[in-house]
């Protein structure tokens, strides 16, 4: 009987979390929803159960040691492994404020959730992944890290202003990166990979869903689809390779439900993160 493969993903009570976790259920993953508040995670499992998928309430806090370790020895003891992490726990505290007053104190909340909180996740879990016959990191990015896309007048990219939340996701790019790398020099069957979602209608920053639909924002449904595919792929599960590591699945228009591009941060392609 092939193994099961378990799913956490962070932040999966609402928005795109909620969206992967139904998308993977419903494609026979076992789902563990990590959610910070109690409450709201049950709701969650509550709301997929309707739909037809089983999952698992995990509670987790990213920014509390305390709250991943626990999650950790759950899942340890629950199932012994840990197929795909998809850190997709995320915040923006400082959207359209001006650097130069901004406070640092703001921009260290950005970085606890989406740099350190991610790390720290990460760590906790990979004794899991390295247990499990191949294993996946998917770490929910943003074009909005790329220095090169900040300076380009014709990118959206370019109109944002927000240094914590967009330095941050600079940062666990640059994770994902070195990570990738440290794995794949040590033959660990661990692919780890970025991808950007681009505009989602969700409440994420604090817009309504209503406000970024109208500004012309996918569904969380249309924003999963890169995340799906990397979490679904057989040849990526199964057989993982160094060309299938360390890249990011940037934002483009391209029907990514059929067609996964990879985008390598390698020194060759400086270009996107230079």
């Amino acid at each position: 009987m092939d193994q099961q493969t378990v799913t956490l993903i962070t932040g999966a009570n609402k928005g795109m979390g909620l969206e992967i976790a139904l998308e993977l259920g419903q494609r026979g993953q076992t789902i563990l929803v990590g959610a910070r508040n109690r409450e709201r995670g049950q709701a969650a499992v509550t709301q997929l159960a309707e739909q037809g998928v089983q999952a698992t309430f995990i509670q987790l806090d990213v920014t509390d040691a305390t709250s991943i370790a626990q999650a950790a020895q759950q899942i340890k003891t629950d199932y012994g492994y840990l197929s795909i992490l998809i850190n997709n726990a995320g915040a923006a505290f400082d959207q359209h404020q001006a650097p130069a007053t901004l406070p640092t104190s703001v921009m260290r909340r950005d970085f606890d959730i989406n740099f350190f909180g991610l790390i720290d996740v990460t760590q906790a879990l990979l004794p899991l992944l390295l247990e499990a016959p191949a294993a996946r990191i998917i770490n929910i990015s943003s074009m909005m890290g790329s220095l090169t896309a900040s300076l380009m007048p014709g990118a959206e990219t370019y109109r944002a202003s927000a240094v914590g939340y967009q330095a941050s996701k600079a940062a666990a790019n640059m994770f994902t990166v070195q990570l990738a790398k440290q794995l794949a020099a040590t033959d660990a069957a661990i692919t780890v990979n970025a991808v950007d979602p681009g505009m989602v209608a969700t409440e994420f920053g604090g817009s309504s869903a209503a406000t970024a639909q109208a500004r012309g924002a996918k569904t969380p449904a249309e924003g999963i689809a890169r995340t799906v595919a990397l979490a679904t792929r057989p040849t990526l599960i199964q057989q993982p390779s160094p060309t299938h590591t360390g890249s990011f699945l940037g934002n483009t228009k391209r029907d990514e439900k059929t067609k996964l591009v990879f985008s390598s941060l390698s020194m060759r392609n400086r270009h996107y993160y230079s």
